[in-house]
Order: C-alpha cells, then structure tokens, then sequence
C-alpha cells in the first residue's frame, strides 16, 4: 500500500502547481479590464474611489467637512490614488507571480527576477493597449510606477518565503526532536 503513496501525491503535486498561478491570471485580467475602460469611466472610477476614501478620513477623523470641501479634497488627492492603485496593482501581481515560483522549489534570485522581468514587460504591454482605447494614451511613468510596485511585490513574496522557510524548518526541527 505504501508503494503507490510517493507516486500520488509527486502526481497531485504536479496537478495542483498550474493552479497557483491563478491569482496571477485573476489579476492580469483585472488589470486588462481597468485599461480597457475609456477616459471617461477611467476617470468617474477614481473620482468615486477618491470621494469614498475622503469621505472615509473625514468619518475617522470627525473633520466637519462639508461636501464641497470633501470634493475638493478629493480632486486634490485623485491623482495621487490613481498612481498608488497602479503601484498596488503591480505589487498584487508581483506577489502572485512570485509566490508560486518559489512554490515550484525555485530559489535564489532568477525567480524573484523572472517575477519582475514579467510584471514589467506586462505593465509595457498594458501601455500600448491602452493606446486603442478612446481617451488613454501610454505613459512611460506609469509603466516606471508599475515596476516599482512588481520590484516591491517581488521583495515581499521573498521575504514571505524566508519567512516561511524558516517557520517551516523550526516546526521540522520540533518534530524531529520530539521523536529522535
């Protein structure tokens, strides 16, 4: 009986390593489909999500603010919420192309690379499609901003990993003590 075990579980192993890069595609086409969106959607997207964060600060904060000040508020900080969800997007995807590379018991610098190296040439290609939708143009900024939220994802997904490694092997070095 205990002869098939190592052969099924390498077989589910195998199964299941495509599967981690799922989140990776969910977020390739959540990113596709906010570049897909014209100037005018684009714009009443991080108009709404600025408000709501304003809105959210003047709640904590007990500010008084009417809303005009609210909405003025919001126009000043809306191109800043623009640039750090770009950031934010290209950290997520970083992290999740990153993570199920070191899955697949790659180490060292080439997978932390390659995460990188991918995020940004995706970023590239995100510009020049939004070159064909009405109203958005390609940015080089942008595509600089994106790399450095894939560098900082990468550098969090590898720090995850050491962290995982190193809590993994002491449970190890637990066990292994315990019974030897």
């Amino acid at each position: 009986m205990k002869d098939y075990k190592p052969a099924v579980i390498k077989m589910i192993r195998f199964c299941i390593k495509p599967l981690s890069f799922l989140p990776a595609i969910f977020m390739m086409c959540l990113i596709f489909g906010f570049s897909a969106q014209d100037a005018q959607a684009s714009g009443q997207l991080s108009n709404q999500v600025t408000v709501k964060l304003v809105e959210a600060c003047e709640s904590v904060f007990a500010r008084g603010w009417s809303d005009l000040e609210i909405t003025q508020y919001a126009l000043m900080l809306e191109h800043a919420i623009r640039k750090a969800a770009h950031m934010a997007e290209y950290f997520i995807l970083a992290v999740t192309v990153a993570l199920p590379l070191y899955g697949c018991r790659l180490r060292g610098w080439r997978p932390a690379l390659a995460a990188a190296v991918f995020c940004t040439a995706f970023a590239c290609l995100d510009e020049y499609h939004q070159s064909f939708v009405p109203g958005r143009f390609p940015s080089l900024r942008d595509v600089c901003i994106d790399a450095a939220g894939s560098l900082a994802g990468v550098c969090a997904a590898n720090l995850l990993r050491m962290l995982g490694e190193r809590v993994f092997s002491r449970a190890l070095s637990r066990r292994v003590s315990r019974t030897g």
